[in-house]
């Protein structure tokens, strides 16, 4: 029993691993070797194209008239100017559209918000204590 492997040990083979790490480097380079005189018309068809490409857009390149130009930007300060803001409002309502500058475009046209003064159960005639 003593000689004998167990099933959860792994027997290696240093020597057979070496040999098919070599072999597989070898592979690659005799491969790398090859593949210009297999492969190379690609690498060299696509450098020509992209070398035409460049040509043409710089033959059929047009100069931007001056009325076109894209002007220099100005600072934003010279068109834009932001006032203090107005008191924050106490109920989320008035939250809504609270820093319009625009008076028209304000949401609460008619005064604060206000709670109606009857209730659905009271409407409907119910107790209070019919919901919880």
């Amino acid at each position: 029993m003593a000689g004998r492997a167990g099933p959860d040990i792994k027997v290696c083979n240093f020597v057979a691993a070496d040999k098919q790490w070599t072999n597989s480097i070898r592979l690659e380079t005799e491969a790398a070797k090859k593949w210009a005189n297999r492969w190379g018309f690609l690498v060299t068809q696509r450098n020509q194209i992209e070398a035409e490409q460049e040509k043409l857009r710089k033959k059929c390149r047009m100069l931007t008239p001056e009325h076109l130009k894209v002007r220099p930007a100005s600072p934003i300060s010279k068109y834009i100017q932001v006032g203090p803001s107005p008191v924050v409002p106490k109920t989320t309502q008035g939250f809504i559209g609270w820093r319009s500058a625009v008076p028209e475009l304000e949401l609460e046209r008619y005064g604060s918000p206000r709670q109606g003064k009857w209730s659905f159960l009271h409407q409907m005639k119910w107790p209070e204590d019919s919901i919880d």
